[in-house]
C-alpha cells in the first residue's frame, strides 16, 4: 500500500497496527489488514469492527472522481446515514460493492469515521480535524 505518513504508528498488520485517531483528534483506535479474510479491522477499546479491504482503493477512486471536499458523515448503523457523505457512500446501493463496506451485522457503520484517517495516513487523502463537521478529499 502506498507511503505511510511520519505520524502513524505500526505497519499495519495484527501484531503491528496502525495507530489512529478519529478526525478531530479526541480518540485513539488501531486498524490493520487481514489478508486471509480481505478485511481491514478497525479495533476501539474492545470493540472490532471490519470492513472490506478493497474500501481503502475504492474510497480513495471514489473522492478522485468527487474532486472536492466531501463531508464524512459518520453514523451508526442503525442511523441514517446524510446523502452526500462517506457514510452514504459506503452504504450506498450503487457503490462498487454494491451496499455495506462493512462486514459485521449490528457494526457496519462508523465507516466516515475511521476509515478516512487511515487514507490520511497511506498518503491517499487530505482529512480536517475540526471538533464536528469534518470532511476529506484525495490528494
Amino acid at each position: 500500500m502506498n507511503r505511510v505518513s511520519e505520524s502513524v504508528v505500526g505497519e499495519g498488520t495484527q501484531q503491528n497496527p496502525w495507530v489512529l485517531k478519529t478526525p478531530p483528534g479526541t480518540s485513539e483506535y488501531s486498524m490493520y489488514r487481514d489478508e486471509e479474510s480481505a478485511t481491514i479491522v478497525c479495533v476501539v477499546g474492545k470493540t472490532k469492527l471490519g470492513y472490506q479491504l478493497r474500501a481503502i482503493e475504492d474510497l480513495h477512486a471514489m473522492l478522485e472522481a468527487h474532486g472536492d471536499w466531501m463531508a464524512l458523515g459518520s453514523a451508526d448503523e442503525q442511523k441514517a446515514a446524510t446523502e452526500g457523505t462517506v457514510e452514504a457512500w459506503a452504504r450506498s446501493p450503487s457503490n462498487p460493492v454494491g451496499g455495506w463496506y462493512g462486514t459485521k451485522k449490528g457494526l457496519r457503520g462508523r465507516f466516515g469515521m475511521y476509515m478516512p484517517p487511515l487514507l490520511e495516513a497511506l498518503g491517499l487523502a487530505e482529512l480536517e480535524h475540526n471538533p464536528r463537521n469534518n470532511r476529506t478529499r484525495a490528494i
